[in-house]
């Protein structure tokens, strides 16, 4: 939530209150906002509502425990709903050609954890840790209601092969809402995401700077 939406937050938690028959000071209200402003007021408001329809938890007022645990509930189904279009891309689709997704946030948890190409390399004993990562990711993202950049596509192996020789690109592979892909496509940013380096070169520069510097040192002695 932003500071502009103090008021509606407080007056969504004064309704909440007053049907359960509770008064909240200032400094609980303040409270709530603390645990809660970093989850965007529409899912707050939803998060909210839902747990009055809970027939369990629902004849007590709502803390701040439940309002999350609502949310990470729904984020899971979340997650994993992207995960199975992610593990049914990589096995019809697979790495070697360009896709698009209908859910702007596949793309970027995808290019986060190494990009497209590297999911068709990982290996059926590999893959249930790659879903718990990807999900843990996503889950996170959608926690935090937050719309990261992210790459319009996600490169495979034919389109990375053909930009080194200069060859056209092919169209890519729309996964999903065909029309929801699209709009993400023409939505994303072709900015580098992350800054990246190899592991190895940086292994190696460390080595060197460190033989250099015992070199001086033996010198100097």
């Amino acid at each position: 939530m932003q500071s502009t939406d103090k008021k509606r937050f407080a007056t969504l938690l004064a309704g909440i209150a007053d049907y359960y028959g509770k008064e909240l000071s200032n400094g609980v209200i303040a409270l709530y906002w603390q645990g809660l402003q970093h989850i965007d007021i529409e899912a707050v408001e939803k998060a909210l509502w839902e747990h009055t329809q809970n027939p369990d938890a629902g004849q007590f007022m709502p803390k701040i425990a439940d309002v999350v645990r609502a949310l990470q509930g729904r984020t899971q189904d979340q997650a994993s709903l992207a995960w199975a279009k992610v593990d049914a891309a990589v096995r019809r689709v697979g790495s070697y050609a360009d896709v698009v997704f209908d859910d702007p946030l596949i793309h970027r948890v995808v290019a986060e954890m190494g990009g497209w190409i590297w999911f068709g390399k990982q290996t059926d004993k590999e893959w249930p840790f790659v879903a718990q990562r990807f999900e843990t990711i996503y889950r996170g993202y959608r926690l935090r209601a937050e719309s990261p950049e992210y790459p319009p596509l996600l490169t495979g192996l034919a389109n990375a092969q053909n930009a080194l020789e200069g060859h056209a690109a092919q169209p890519p592979t729309l996964i999903g809402n065909a029309s929801r892909a699209q709009a993400v496509q023409a939505a994303g940013s072709a900015q580098p995401l992350i800054s990246m380096h190899r592991a190895g070169a940086m292994a190696r520069a460390a080595a060197l700077a460190l033989t250099s510097t015992n070199h001086r040192q033996q010198e100097a002695a």
